[in-house]
């Protein structure tokens, strides 16, 4: 399943993508079209367990839900889910690794961004320059927790994963340098863009072996595989689970490639007015133009 969240006069509402349209999962299930319950919000349909999410599949593949959808095309998206931690993983790609001369980590690089940083596809990422001009982009693989996590042995991991997204883990780099450690410069307000959607794991058969790509204003700058990646999504969250609890809906940034601003010679930030795409075979494209403030 492809599930998103998206708006409707200001409100967020939740919905599935079947083809190219859009289904109001609230109405179709005010028609008992489908059996999911009354669900208000993603982390409440992530939190409602596996049978739930069984219905409904069956649900969008073989009932009637014309009458409750619209194109994607006329759909203004949300960030699909709004956790309650983000949990980031720096230095993860072996490629990015030696792009900036660091030594391989021996063990996850670990930093939050907070729950006010996200926002959807084609929501603006916005800065002041006042406050940062050295703003980065990261494109990366997000993996969405599916229920609560604590003590989890990497070989039972992935029944904790409920799927995956795009993210871009924004950075004000001269912050990031300035303050000596990384919640401020990646946790403005606006710097963690995530979606389209989220894809359910059962559709994603091997999330390391995903061709991952990021373009600023049609350039790629970014090419890698997830391949690439030093510690994987079962090792991530048993170190993550050994330390606290995931609930059902954080999510965890896994690291970006090679071709962030800061490591070209001479470095490149974004600016204003810049697009920044987010692409992942299998998952999707996540858009978003930069606005300075």
């Amino acid at each position: 399943m492809r599930l998103l969240t998206f708006l409707v006069d200001g409100e967020r509402r939740l919905g599935a993508l079947v083809g190219d349209r859009v289904v109001d999962l609230a109405a179709a299930q005010a028609a008992r079209v489908t059996g999911s319950g009354a669900i208000a919000d993603m982390r409440a349909l992530i939190a409602a367990g596996p049978d739930v999410w069984a219905r409904l599949a069956s649900d969008l593949a073989t009932n009637d839900l014309s009458p409750f959808s619209r194109p994607l095309a006329e759909i203004r998206l949300a960030a699909p889910v709004l956790p309650s931690k983000i949990c980031a993983i720096g230095l993860n790609y072996l490629d990015h690794v030696l792009e900036g001369g660091r030594p391989i980590p021996k063990s996850p690089v670990l930093f939050a961004k907070y729950p006010t940083s996200v926002i959807g596809h084609g929501d603006a990422i916005r800065w002041e320059p006042a406050l940062s001009d050295k703003i980065d982009l990261e494109a990366e693989l997000a993996v969405v927790i599916g229920r609560a996590a604590r003590r989890v042995r990497a070989a039972d991991a992935y029944e904790y994963v409920f799927g995956y997204a795009c993210a871009d883990d924004v950075t004000a780099r001269d912050l990031q340098d300035r303050d000596g450690q990384w919640t401020r410069g990646k946790s403005l307000d606006t710097f963690c863009p995530l979606g389209p959607w989220i894809v359910t794991r059962d559709e994603v058969p091997d999330p390391h072996s995903l061709p991952i790509r990021c373009t600023v204003n049609g350039e790629e700058v970014q090419r890698s595989n997830t391949e690439q990646m030093i510690f994987r999504i079962p090792e991530l969250i048993e170190f993550l689970s050994r330390a606290f609890t995931l609930l059902p809906g954080d999510v965890i940034l896994t690291g970006t490639p090679p071709g962030v601003g800061h490591y070209r010679n001479p470095p490149r930030y974004l600016q204003d007015g810049d697009t920044v795409a987010v692409e992942i075979e299998g998952i999707g494209a996540l858009v978003n133009v930069c606005r300075t403030e």
